[in-house]
């Protein structure tokens, strides 16, 4: 039997699946700079993802490192959208709050050592004004392409576009299917990913947290492109969609989570090939690792997918505290094994 701390049980008490009642629990915090602002983010290492135990092998995962993140500055944390630029260095983040985070993740080879010169400002709508004051402020995915920056709001599901470089930019609400504006409140629009190239090149792609009911798979729109359309990703277990990221590779992956109170906060990565993408797909993908509450995890839910100078594919996952004291900001890094 794995010994789990007080501390780790606590966390998962809040976590995943209980993010709704941790938004009502916590209150979060109003800081909207409408011009970027620097803060101070601090970094501990996790060297063992498992504790207590020297192994780096995990499923089809092999572990670089990770830290547990801690700011000052109030409006830090709720990370719920991540992205890395090609180099794999300049980051950019959303927050439940409505805030934009950017920065460099600073690196020893591939493992993650801290954030540098990071600075936050608020989502802006099409006027200048911090989307959080009009009933926009839980944004909780974004991702990169050559348009800009799209950045998905749950509990609204609506989609808005900045600038390649968005700090105290305005953004533009842009049209979406039916169906996104029908997903269920706070289940709705978690994911964005972009395909900039092959068949679907051009094409956004969205996808629900969770289906009509937790048994149901999980919504998937094409917006844009070549062909839009809708598609479904089988449901696997218990888990729900928290983000999604279309890799250098070619390969469209998923993040997923899971909370409840007998078994605690779960994670899992599958991936799916793009082929398989299309209207009208039913996709299963394959299950990279699943991790329970034995591993250095949290609510996980950005995720981020890159290439090493040895041609390896790095996963970067981050978690949102849901601002709970009793929660963690976790950013983990893997590679994917040949």
């Amino acid at each position: 039997m794995r010994l789990v701390s007080r501390r780790t049980a606590l966390t998962s008490l809040v976590a995943a699946g209980g993010a709704l009642a941790a938004h009502r629990a916590f209150a979060k915090p109003r800081e909207f700079p409408l011009d970027p602002v620097r803060i101070e983010v601090e970094a501990r290492d996790i060297t063992h993802f498992q504790p207590m135990a020297e192994a780096i092998r995990f499923g089809k995962l092999e572990f670089r490192g990770g830290l547990v993140l801690t700011s000052s500055y109030p409006g830090f944390g709720g990370i719920s959208g991540f992205a890395l630029q090609r180099d794999g260095r300049r980051f950019l983040a959303v927050t439940d709050a409505g805030l934009l985070l950017d920065g460099e993740l600073a690196t020893d080879g591939d493992r993650p050592t801290g954030l540098a010169n990071v600075r936050a400002c608020a989502l802006k709508d099409d006027r200048g004004r911090p989307l959080a004051l009009q009933g926009r402020e839980d944004a909780e995915s974004l991702t990169l392409s050559p348009r800009g920056v799209f950045v998905g709001l749950e509990t609204i599901n609506e989609i808005w576009l900045y600038p390649a470089d968005p700090m105290g930019q305005i953004g533009m609400r842009i049209d979406v299917p039916p169906g996104v504006k029908a997903l269920r409140f706070n289940l709705g629009l978690e994911s964005l990913a972009y395909a900039a190239e092959g068949p679907l090149g051009g094409t956004l792609i969205a996808i629900g947290e969770e289906g009509a009911s937790k048994s149901a798979d999980l919504p998937g729109f094409l917006i844009g492109g070549p062909t839009p359309g809708t598609f479904t990703i089988a449901k696997s277990g218990p888990f729900n969609g928290t983000d999604a990221c279309v890799g250098p590779d070619g390969v469209l992956y998923l993040l997923e989570r899971h909370f409840s109170f007998s078994t605690g906060v779960l994670m899992q990565v599958r991936r799916f090939s793009m082929s398989d993408v299309k209207p009208g797909a039913r996709l299963s993908g394959e299950i990279l690792f699943t991790a329970d509450m034995a591993y250095e995890i949290d609510n996980m839910e950005g995720l981020a997918v890159t290439r090493n100078a040895a041609g390896e594919i790095l996963l970067t996952l981050i978690s949102d505290d849901n601002f709970s004291p009793l929660q963690r900001n976790v950013l983990l890094r893997f590679a994917v094994a040949a």
